[in-house]
């Protein structure tokens, strides 16, 4: 069986020399189109108090001269981003009313280069050629017929002719060079699994993930998260400049969302391929329902809205389909705190952060290991397999992830 997915390529522009300008021209006119949309909604907040919706906003800025600058379609993107950015605010604002809204677009007097969206019409593929024309706005065009051809080049093994189709194409400024997105529509065939074991997983914030698998545990921390996030956050306050944020500014942001996709990607990875060797069919994933609409204080809201369980699982959802593993969501109520052996349920068994020591049968686990066997018992009432003894459920295998080769290895294979 096939399914259709969606996957991003990038290309490195091989005739970076020819085209940057033109497309620096692109980058700065989405940023104006930003700009200029920001101020209209400042103007209409003071006014009405409200935020103007997607619809009007787009048909207030088709009358606005830089809109003419871009592609209609890459025009109207730049609103949708703007739009989004006020909705993330929004629900940001819920637990931080300090909460800054979306910010302008400028260094000083100067726009940055912003992200340019080429969707059906702004853009015209020749994926034997490797080769992509790309749509100009009537006020840059220097005739009717004017365009940029970017010649691009993919990593090994991505061939774009195999694709289904090309959705979209962005021009993106890495801080040092534009590089090309593709957006595309991927059909992948599956495996029809008939293995018949059970995994529960026990998403959180310092073990992303804790599996509960037939055989054993297995916790994926999150360090290496952690110290990326620590490290590019204080490079891009530290560049942080009085008008917006600096080009060093955004390449940190930019970085970090990088090696932030790539860890979930690959924890993900993991997780599936380990499901299919150890014959696991189902995997149950916890789920806090409306975790993000509860008050837990400035620095747990923080660290909540920081919290990727739903990316994660969506990773988990659509690569176990490609694999033969079914991923089901079910909510972790009480899963923390009730005993995987006895199903006590006593607040105070959760001795501390890591630890769980049930009152009424003396097990004594990994906090996160007892909360991701809860969840694979939701669907195998009774433990089958190794038995669930102190030993197991209290020592699990620890598996970090090694920036070195970009997958996660056993703690001793990282250590030596």
């Amino acid at each position: 069986m096939a399914i259709e997915v969606t996957r991003t390529y990038i290309g490195s522009i091989q005739n970076h020399r020819q085209v940057c300008n033109g497309l620096d021209s692109l980058g700065e006119s989405a940023s104006k189109i930003w700009n200029v949309a920001r101020w209209t909604v400042d103007r209409i907040w003071d006014a009405t108090g409200t935020i103007p919706d997607e619809g009007p906003l787009k048909s207030y800025m088709k009358n606005q001269s830089c809109w003419k600058d871009l592609n209609a379609q890459s025009s109207q993107k730049v609103i949708e981003e703007l739009s989004d950015a006020f909705q993330s605010w929004f629900d940001l604002r819920q637990n931080d009313p300090a909460a800054n809204p979306p910010g302008y677009r400028k260094h000083g007097d100067t726009r940055p280069r912003s992200t340019v969206t080429f969707k059906a019409d702004g853009f015209k593929h020749d994926p034997e050629n490797n080769r992509v024309r790309l749509s100009k706005g009537s006020n840059l065009k220097e005739s009717w017929s004017d365009f940029i051809l970017c010649e691009y080049q993919t990593r090994p093994g991505v061939d774009l002719a195999g694709v289904n189709k090309v959705q979209n194409v962005r021009a993106v400024w890495t801080g040092d060079e534009w590089e090309l997105h593709f957006v595309c529509n991927v059909e992948l065939e599956t495996t029809d699994s008939a293995d018949d074991e059970v995994a529960g997983i026990d998403l959180g914030i310092t073990n992303i993930a804790t599996v509960a698998f037939p055989d054993e545990y297995v916790l994926y921390p999150g360090n290496s998260l952690k110290q990326d996030e620590h490290y590019f956050t204080r490079a891009e306050y530290a560049t942080e400049g009085e008008n917006g944020p600096s080009a060093k500014s955004m390449w940190a942001r930019g970085k970090l969302a990088d090696r932030e996709t790539h860890f979930y990607h690959t924890l993900t990875d993991t997780i599936t391929t380990e499901c299919v060797e150890r014959s696991v069919g189902t995997l149950v994933v916890s789920w806090p329902e409306d975790v993000r609409e509860s008050n837990w204080g400035k620095t747990g809201n923080k660290k909540l809205h920081s919290w990727a369980f739903d990316r994660i699982y969506q990773y988990l959802e659509y690569k176990g389909e490609m694999r033969g593993v079914e991923v089901l969501k079910e909510n972790e109520w009480n899963t923390s705190k009730t005993c995987s052996r006895c199903s006590d349920d006593t607040k105070s068994n959760r001795v501390e952060r890591g630890l769980y020591v049930c009152s009424s049968c003396e097990l004594v686990a990994n906090a996160d290991c007892n909360g991701a066997e809860n969840m694979r018992q939701k669907i195998t009432p009774s433990p089958h397999g190794e038995d669930r003894s102190n030993g197991c459920v209290a020592q699990p295998s620890v598996h970090l992830f090694d920036r070195e080769s970009g997958t996660f290895k056993t703690r001793e294979q990282v250590v030596s």
